[in-house]
């Protein structure tokens, strides 16, 4: 299944404008602090609504200029670095008392 990602999106200090396809397999965004791989990676997540996008992945349009599938729709896993999400937890795993 390949992914195909054509995007440009302006945050203060950042105009970001970038173009790739992956096939199959593990692939990998790599770069300096700041460079655009969260902003990439949440575009295709549906997580950020970047300002001009064709993102499409095995055919199945994830967003151009008509469409925005929300991110709920787009079957794809997003695993984060930190633990934003559950911050209630410790570093184990285990909650508070």
């Amino acid at each position: 299944m390949t992914l195909s990602v054509s995007l440009s999106h302006r945050f203060d200090g950042l105009a970001l404008d970038v173009a790739f396809e992956a096939g199959p397999g593990v692939t990998a965004l790599f770069g300096r602090s700041g460079a655009g791989k969260t902003t990439i990676v949440n575009a295709v997540a549906g997580l950020l609504q970047p300002n001009r996008a064709q993102i499409t992945l095995g055919g199945a349009v994830f967003n151009d200029a008509r469409t925005c599938l929300p991110a709920h729709r787009r079957r794809v896993g997003y695993l984060y670095q930190d633990a934003r999400l559950i911050p209630h937890l410790s570093e184990n795993g285990s909650a508070p008392d």
